[in-house]
């Protein structure tokens, strides 16, 4: 099959744009072909648009429309926020918010770390070809 992630009842998604961006939230039902009733612990149960939802690989088993309390309690049995956050996508997120909370001089420390690291790569890199001509 083409599709993996498929629009569904318990389907753990990212806001991707609007006052809620950047959060996870569940599809708990659907509304129309455009529309789907999403919740999370952190905002109040509404519908969004799916152009506004970025579907993940984490689906959790709940029924239609859970109260608030049994679907924390069900992401926190299926530890949602751990697997996004050690999924490739969630740490790239995590990583992205990092680099845009540094200041100038966090960031100048970073371009002189790359220098550094760039000229022990170039360093190691000249000694392995010397060792390969001479051999």
């Amino acid at each position: 099959m083409p599709f993996k992630r498929h629009v569904e009842i318990g389907r753990v998604a990212l806001v991707n744009y609007g006052k809620d961006y950047g959060k996870l939230v569940v599809i708990v039902d659907l509304i129309d072909k455009n529309r789907a009733l999403v919740d999370a612990p952190d905002i109040v149960q509404g519908q969004m648009n799916f152009n506004r939802l970025s579907l993940t690989d984490i689906k959790i088993d709940i029924p239609i429309i859970p109260k608030k309390k049994s679907l924390i309690a069900t992401m926190e049995a299926a530890d949602v926020k751990n697997k996004w956050e050690k999924s490739s996508w969630g740490r790239k997120l995590i990583v992205q918010k990092r680099r845009a909370s540094l200041n100038d001089f966090d960031r100048f420390k970073v371009m002189l770390t790359k220098i550094k690291r760039g000229g022990a790569v170039r360093q190691e890199l000249a000694q392995l070809s010397k060792q390969a001509v001479a051999a």
